[in-house]
């Protein structure tokens, strides 16, 4: 803050402030010069998935990118291409977004222009009297990039991650996102079905309507009601009648083989341990609709 301070006194900072931004608005305007990015001959796109993030950087990745979408520094995208993001600390303490372009630069024409010599630059040094040095605020955000090559810099972000944050205030949550959750597995070909349409609008129903919970009350007993299908495990927490939170799963590939009473048993220890928190030396009532 002192260094900002002290650079916003000189005179030439104060007489072009419309150069010296205290942050990038918007999309620099257009200019003769533009980013371009030269792949080597054959090359085709390449796509990496989101890495998994903690619940407080995927709320710290979707403020970042709200106020990238607001400025119009980035925007959807249906492109073949995609990099993951990551979350990269500062030395003062706030959050960089960074995007992992590693695979993109694999494929890209390398630039072998050679550095110049130091002491060729500083022997040019001579006679001068002016000296200044200079860094770009956001400064990949102050070149556009050539519109033919914007798609190869496309970036993603976990939906299903983001969504999952939330997931015990979302009834059923594992059982409404398991054709996404079909669609992020390993080697599995990305084809956007109808039922992938069907979950992702609903999610996003879901996280914008607001459901009626209740705070917990450590000093009354909960109520624990599970239930289980050949499609997952699913729990409500409940005090007076009342749900405290929801909390869902979709089965492991060892429990599709279980027979009913396995799984309404794999459903209680699910939620014992989900809300172990809560429950842990407190007295609670455990509802099975399975009679064995």
């Amino acid at each position: 803050m002192e260094t900002e301070r002290i650079i916003s006194e000189i005179n030439v900072v104060r007489d072009f402030a419309e150069v010296f931004p205290d942050e990038v608005l918007g999309l620099p305007p257009i200019r003769e010069m533009e980013f371009s990015i030269k792949l080597v001959p054959s090359a085709g796109p390449v796509s990496v998935a989101p890495y998994r993030m903690a619940p407080a950087e995927l709320v710290e990745l979707k403020g970042q990118l709200k106020d990238l979408l607001e400025k119009q520094l980035v925007r959807p995208s249906v492109s073949p291409w995609g990099a993951p993001v990551l979350l990269v600390k500062k030395k003062d303490g706030s959050i960089r977004l960074c995007v992992d372009y590693r695979q993109l630069n694999k494929l890209t024409i390398k630039n072998k222009y050679p550095f110049p010599r130091i002491d060729d630059l500083m022997d040019q040094l001579r006679g001068a009297s002016v000296f200044s040095k200079i860094d770009l605020r956001s400064g990949y955000h102050q070149i556009r990039v050539k519109e033919g090559d914007i798609p190869k810099t496309a970036f993603r972000t976990s939906f299903v991650g983001l969504a999952g944050y939330y997931r015990r205030f979302i009834k059923g949550f594992s059982k409404i996102v398991a054709p996404l959750t079909q669609l992020t597995r390993k080697e599995q070909p990305f084809i956007w079905t109808d039922a992938c349409e069907q979950s992702f609008e609903e999610l996003k129903r879901r996280l914008t309507t607001s459901p009626v919970l209740v705070l917990p009350d450590s000093s009354e007993p909960f109520d624990v009601y599970c239930d289980a299908s050949h499609q997952g495990l699913g729990c409500v927490l409940m005090q007076h009648g009342k749900v405290v939170a929801y909390a869902s799963r979709q089965l492991k590939n060892h429990e599709r083989n279980y027979p009913t009473h396995d799984l309404e048993l794999a459903a209680v220890v699910f939620a014992l341990k989900i809300w172990r928190h809560y429950l842990y030396g407190a007295r609670f009532n455990v509802f099975s609709d399975h009679k064995s």
